[in-house]
């Protein structure tokens, strides 16, 4: 079973990060990996791109004609891997060298259409003591409350996940309109709506497998308290939008907030009273600051756009 990986790339300023997610790729433990490289339009770093691995008969290269977009460029990759299984991270993400390995054992093991596994922090700058871990999300890295082993679930990160070839190609890939484009509004959610196309028409989600690693860089600004809130509030807006795409949405988000109100609020409560400290009382009060943000930003797509014009 042969396994394409495709990444994505288009500035300069993050070409050593690219490179270490190329390597990772290409330092797999399992043995047929192809490397697909996507340049969103910036000829200077197709050029680079052709310097460092055009002589690799492991790796494909191309540069779209202009700026399409994360989702447009992930479709392409997918267009000229020639896998049997098509899999994504991102230029800031670096892959455990047996996660390959593991997403095949899913395949072949688990009859899987789809797979994917954990992400996992590199804190280039330190964790933000402030940040819980049940808002991990906000960073793209597995949240506390997320599965704890393997087993089906709806989707996992567009930085680990992975496709039968086939499956991919049936359902026509990632809706460009969706998220992942140009554009100001921090629209995510393309891999959620194509795994639930998925299971309308295969009745399959993705298997995860906690030990397929991939290890998401969260830069400084990342760990920035205004960027996490503008984050948590686009990130509301996208929910609301998902539901004119995903006839199931909100269920994973429901469960997810049963747990903050069920699990995390009462836990961390008792916690903070038996063992109170500031980094303690900064998560609680920011369980609830997050949340306001994501309900916020939810409230105000439906006042901002209706089904008819969202994402136009």
């Amino acid at each position: 079973m042969k396994v394409s990986v495709v990444i994505c790339t288009y500035t300069l300023d993050m070409y050593e990060h690219f490179r270490e997610a190329a390597d990772s790729v290409l330092a797999q433990t399992y043995d047929d990996v192809e490397l697909v490289v996507v340049v969103d339009g910036t000829p200077e770093v197709y050029d680079r791109v052709v310097e460092d691995y055009g002589d690799r008969e492991d790796t494909v290269i191309a540069c779209n004609d202009e700026n399409m977009g994360l989702l447009a460029s992930r479709n392409r990759g997918a267009e000229l891997a020639s896998g049997d299984v098509v899999g994504f991270i991102d230029d800031d993400a670096v892959a455990n060298e047996a996660w390959a390995e593991r997403l095949v054992r899913a395949y072949e093991e688990e009859d899987a259409i789809a797979a994917g596994g954990k992400m996992t922090p590199e804190w280039i700058s330190g964790k933000p003591s402030f940040l819980p871990e049940e808002f991990y999300w906000l960073v793209g890295v597995t949240h506390r409350g997320f599965a704890d082993g393997p087993g089906e679930v709806r989707n996992t990160f567009g930085s680990n996940i992975s496709f039968r070839a086939d499956v991919f190609t049936e359902l026509g890939g990632f809706d460009v309109d969706v998220g992942g484009r140009k554009g100001d509004k921090n629209l995510q959610g393309g891999e959620t709506e194509l795994c639930a196309r998925m299971r309308e028409e295969y009745g399959q989600g993705v298997w995860y497998d906690p030990e397929a690693e991939v290890a998401h860089k969260v830069f400084e600004y990342r760990t920035e308290f205004r960027w996490l809130l503008d984050r948590a509030f686009w990130q509301g807006y996208s929910k609301r939008a998902m539901e004119s795409f995903v006839d199931d949405e909100g269920g994973e988000e429901g469960a997810f907030l049963t747990a903050l109100a069920t699990d995390s609020i009462p836990t961390r409560t008792v916690t903070l009273i038996r063992n109170p400290s500031l980094a303690g009382l900064l998560q609680f009060l920011f369980l609830f600051q997050f949340t306001a943000a994501v309900g916020l930003g939810y409230a105000y797509a439906f006042w901002d756009w209706d089904d008819d014009t969202l994402f136009r």
